[in-house]
């Protein structure tokens, strides 16, 4: 299973916020510390706050901070938010094939498998293991 970058990002942030929930951190902070520019990072947050996981503070110390159960949420629950449904991706060129179907075949069962993985790692899990 590939993540996309913003899904990547998702979890950056979720974890680094979930990590002390009663801290705010600025998405500039965040940014800077994942490397990654500002602008695309806000989109993130974005998602992020709509699913309840994290709030925006406004004001001179502003930021985000994580509201969501860290012993509920799962990493799965994180990259749901970002990820197609699986079984709902278009078909790729080769895959009506005898071969492409047999290998498609393989590639779900491996994407089965992280999906189960992910499902059964809560943020708690990570926090306490990092």
């Amino acid at each position: 299973m590939k993540l996309q970058t913003a899904t990547r990002l998702g979890l950056y942030a979720t974890l680094e916020l979930a990590r002390d929930p009663a801290q705010t951190l600025s998405s500039a902070d965040l940014a800077d510390r994942f490397g990654v520019s500002t602008h695309h990072l806000a989109k993130v947050l974005r998602t992020l706050s709509t699913a309840g996981l994290v709030q925006a503070e406004r004001g001179a110390s502003g930021g985000y901070r994580f509201t969501g159960n860290r012993r509920r949420i799962t990493l799965m629950d994180v990259v749901a938010l970002f990820e197609p449904v699986p079984g709902n991706r278009a078909k790729e060129p080769g895959e009506d094939t005898e071969i492409g179907g047999a290998l498609q075949r393989v590639l779900t069962e491996i994407d089965e498998i992280a999906e189960a993985t992910l499902r059964s790692v809560s943020l708690e899990t990570m926090l306490t293991k990092g």
